[in-house]
């Protein structure tokens, strides 16, 4: 069972949790690792790939990717779409290595996983991620969100939102530690 993210009186940014909640983080992170990572195309412009401009970059039609990569302007396609080919490679490349951040630091734990400040940062980036992904793959709203918490644990939904409110939880276990809000400081185990 996890407890969520606390920081110790040594300053140190810990997660205390079981195998089975890291197994599924774990599952979570390579699939988004997968969903974000930038197609490779082997007759690519070294010069553009190198410097992270992606010509071929469109707008997704998955609201997942949407949600994660969604438009600069609103109110201008070709304005978008301009910013999008300069900058969607990077920010691919970059939720990639927040993934593979958190996939080192469950790989090298146990039940107690510790972060430091970087890492933090790369969980909190990735766990955002995820509850982008799952929020709009559920339709997750500000307006039905009492609606989703209230479903009967047999509705098919029910699972899903079961995972976006445990990575809500720990995001915000996470926020908490990292900005000092986690008044109840622990002792080093």
């Amino acid at each position: 069972m996890s407890y969520g993210f606390r920081r110790t009186l040594g300053g140190r940014i810990v997660w205390r949790t079981d195998e089975m909640d890291r197994e599924i983080l774990t599952d979570l992170v390579s699939q988004l690792a997968l969903l974000v990572e930038p197609e490779q195309d082997p007759d690519e412009d070294p010069l553009a790939r190198l410097v992270g401009i992606d010509p071929e970059a469109e707008r997704p039609d998955d609201p997942a990717l949407a949600r994660l990569f969604p438009d600069a302007y609103a109110d201008d396609d070709e304005a978008s779409a301009e910013f999008r080919r300069f900058t969607e490679r990077s920010l691919r490349e970059a939720k990639v290595a927040n993934a593979r951040t958190v996939l080192d630091s469950l790989d090298r734990s146990g039940d107690k996983v510790t972060l430091s400040d970087a890492e933090a940062q790369a969980w909190l980036m990735t766990l955002n991620d995820l509850r982008l992904v799952y929020g709009s793959r559920l339709g997750v709203t500000e307006e039905n969100h009492r609606l989703f918490q209230q479903l009967d644990d047999d509705h098919p939904a029910a699972v899903v939102y079961h995972v976006y409110d445990w990575l809500s939880f720990l995001q915000e276990t996470l926020v908490r530690a990292l900005t000092g809000f986690d008044v109840e400081y622990h002792q080093e185990d």
